[in-house]
């Protein structure tokens, strides 16, 4: 059977085919780990610059750079399956809670401006899904951001990626399988360039690239705190012979000192009270995963319920 990756158009929203859009959210949440977003709401105006900016960024900066790397580990040459690179291009932008895109070298002035104004967009677009998730979940309002919050507010950063022509992708990745370690992702991709795929069940399935489209994918964080009734899924980039893949990814996840366990709220409706997900500090759990980013994600879970007992879980912080 041919599985039609989820597309949901977020200005039904607003009209009386809200509740089919929420269904579909839903399931997507709950089967897919994935959806794809069309009429979010961000200009394609600044998407279009943002694009542009990017592709012109790597061309004048990283391309040659990439290029000296490939041919100093002389990857063009591979015979056997490489395991511990990816065949990527990549630097990150932390927005929250301090920006550091001004302090990013060998930006444009005007690149920098453009990636500010979209991350502003983003965290908006990020903050309305968090509470889409809650009404499907029936949590209150607010719930998610408020316990994503911590004492300082989210942590919330981009990674700008390119994936060039690989000579050899069935040996070298763009990017190996993994799950995201944090809260929720959304994805501006290449509209021409496919790569990303994820895992559903034992097949692998392309996420289509759709021009203007968000990607919006779900990190462990959320599969804790809904105790498991939605999932973060493995994904991985393919590399491609030809054409250069734009990729730009950004992390709406907790703040370093939030404690993240699954709502009580929902944990109340299961009747199996006993198969419940971990409590644990925010940092503590990306100091795990540092390590272990391309593994499975359940041994990090229960690794998380040995912590569990040091943590030292004071009031949480309440916005």
């Amino acid at each position: 059977m041919e599985l039609t990756f989820p597309v949901v158009d977020f200005s039904k929203l607003n009209g009386e085919e809200r509740a089919t859009a929420m269904e579909m959210i839903n399931d997507a949440c709950e089967n897919w780990g994935f959806f794809e977003l069309v009429n979010h709401g961000i200009s394609h105006e600044l998407l279009d610059t943002v694009e542009r900016l990017t592709k012109e960024h790597y061309k004048k900066c990283m391309e040659q750079r990439f290029k000296e790397m490939v041919a100093s580990k002389g990857l063009e040459a591979v015979q056997s399956e490489i395991n511990d690179m990816d065949w990527e291009s990549t630097f990150f932008l932390r927005h929250l809670p301090e920006s550091n895109v001004s302090e990013i070298p060998d930006l444009e002035l005007d690149y920098r401006k453009v990636m500010k104004e979209f991350a502003v967009e983003l965290e908006k677009l990020a903050e309305q899904l968090l509470d889409l998730l809650c009404e499907n979940l029936g949590l209150e309002p607010g719930y998610l951001k408020k316990v994503f919050y911590g004492s300082k507010g989210p942590n919330f950063g981009t990674k700008v990626s390119n994936y060039p022509p690989c000579p050899k992708p069935d040996l070298i990745k763009g990017l190996r399988a993994h799950t995201d370690a944090g809260g929720i992702i959304l994805l501006f991709q290449d509209d021409k360039v496919s790569g990303l795929q994820l895992l559903k069940g034992e097949q692998w399935i392309d996420v289509p690239p759709m021009k203007h489209s968000v990607v919006v994918n779900l990190g462990d964080q959320l599969e804790v705190i809904t105790n498991g009734k939605y999932k973060s899924v493995m994904h991985r980039v393919i590399a491609q012979t030809d054409g250069n893949r734009m990729s730009i990814a950004s992390f709406y996840n907790p703040g370093s000192d939030a404690v993240i366990y699954p709502a009580p709220a929902l944990v109340e409706k299961e009747a199996d009270k006993s198969e419940v997900y971990p409590k644990f500090v925010f940092e503590d759990y990306m100091k795990l995963y540092a390590g272990l980013k391309f593994q499975a994600k359940e041994p990090r879970f229960e690794a998380m319920k040995t912590v569990d007992s040091t943590v030292n879980l004071g009031p949480i912080a309440t916005v």
